[in-house]
């Protein structure tokens, strides 16, 4: 996978390129204390290495074939092994990567100066997400500010522009691993749904899944939104330490990562077993909407014109359930539709190894982009919200959609609630 990834990107390059591409820090929190590492996407990609400090360096027409393709390490040593355990070796390195040259990173500046030296074109890398807020200068960053520093004339290019555009479109074995995040995550789901009742805890319920996701090798794709009653109208709630009480509804936006690949899951289930009359019709008319928005994202289709279909097909269901009148559609402002009061967010976005992927999104989507479907309608004055959440494979002739065995009507969500009693 890693190899054939690399040969995507190579294949991108202008003539006589040089890419570079560096893990990203272990960040420092409170006294002597850090986070674990987080995998570079970018670097995991192109390497399945998830070890701090790496580095690839990739010179497809260096003159000499075996500086094609370099990876750099941390050098292990007997010192390191005690404190922070196993360092890969060169042969384990090559054995992941498929990288058939690995040298230590102490090595890494002569071979920066002899190559890059040869190169008509460097490939720098930054962090391009539109909805990224970098406050903290980053280890890609302070290499990129060392590179042109030392090296001024230089033509600089910019890699993650590339690396959007081959991480957007999934290669099979990336498919398997998404899928297998999906079935975790879906363990996860039944397992809360056969506990749940009234008196239970947002934070049990969010234990619940970390014993299942950690069980099954998997672990939270993101922090999770365990949201009940009222909870649930506000989007990014993360609290999770309220009380599940009769006659509610818990929205669960919760999912499963699987070796560094992204799920992304809402369900919202009564936390009494049944649903309400009128949280049924919210519910079906969320539903109704998710369907129909996970069969209009085709390829060749614009971003944009997606998620003006989503707002369409939901503005007719506000409208059926009495939320909207169709003279406050006529009088509304194009800036501020009048169906954000209820409906407020993306339809969905990209997902793969990071939650809120890469992707060209001001371009057509393409087959192979996996995307979340997760429409919603807010009531606070009612005290609920319903969100729905699937993910897809866009595909000529029809989309895949992973989430396809997670329960998802009504009917079937009671029946596994009630199934123990």
């Amino acid at each position: 996978m890693f190899t054939g990834h690399r040969n995507r990107l190579v294949s991108l390059l202008q003539p006589n390129s040089l890419a570079i591409v560096n893990t990203n820090d272990i960040l420092p929190t409170n006294s002597d204390a850090t986070l674990l590492l987080k995998a570079s996407s970018d670097l995991f990609y192109l390497t399945g290495i998830e070890q701090e400090e790496s580095i690839l360096l990739l010179y497809p027409e260096a003159h000499d074939e075996k500086f094609r393709e370099i990876l750099f390490l941390r050098e292990p040593n007997a010192l390191l092994e005690t404190w922070e355990g196993h360092k890969l070796t060169k042969e384990e390195a090559k054995k992941i990567s498929g990288v058939a040259r690995v040298e230590w990173l102490s090595e890494f500046n002569s071979f920066l100066h002899r190559l890059i030296l040869e190169a008509d074109h460097v490939y720098l890398n930054s962090n391009e997400h539109k909805r990224a807020n970098i406050v903290v200068e980053t280890r890609e960053a302070r290499f990129v500010k060392s590179v042109m520093e030392r090296y001024p004339l230089h033509d600089y290019q910019r890699l993650a522009r590339l690396m959007h555009r081959l991480r957007a479109v999934k290669s099979e074995p990336e498919l398997a691993l998404l899928q297998e995040a999906c079935n975790i995550t879906d363990a996860g789901f039944q397992r809360v749904c056969r506990m749940l009742k009234p008196g239970v805890s947002e934070m049990e319920v969010e234990a619940e899944f970390a014993h299942e996701f950690i069980r099954r090798g998997g672990q939270f794709a993101y922090n999770p939104i365990i949201a009940t009653g009222a909870n649930a109208c506000v989007l990014h709630y993360v609290e999770n330490d309220k009380v599940c009480r009769k006659g509610e509804l818990l929205l669960l936006d919760v999912a499963a990562s699987y070796a560094n690949y992204n799920s992304d899951l809402t369900r919202t289930i009564p936390v009494s077993g049944r649903y309400t009359r009128r949280q049924k019709q919210v519910y079906n008319a969320v539903l109704r909407v998710m369907r129909a928005v996970s069969a209009a994202a085709v390829p060749g289709k614009l971003p944009k014109d997606w998620q003006k279909e989503a707002e369409s097909f939901m503005e007719k269901e506000l409208v059926d359930l009495g939320l909207l009148k169709l003279s406050d559609i006529k009088k509304q402002n194009s800036d501020s539709p009048a169906l954000k009061k209820y409906f407020m967010h993306g339809v969905g976005h990209p997902l793969g190894l990071d939650v809120h992927d890469v992707g060209l999104t001001v371009e057509p989507m393409q087959a192979g982009w996996v995307l979340t479907v997760e429409p919603g309608i807010y009531l606070k004055e009612e005290g609920f919200a319903v969100r729905l959440e699937n993910d897809i494979v866009v595909q000529e002739g029809g989309n895949v959609d992973l989430m396809a065995g997670i329960p998802i009507e009504t009917d079937e969500i009671e029946a596994l609630m009630n199934a123990a009693s």
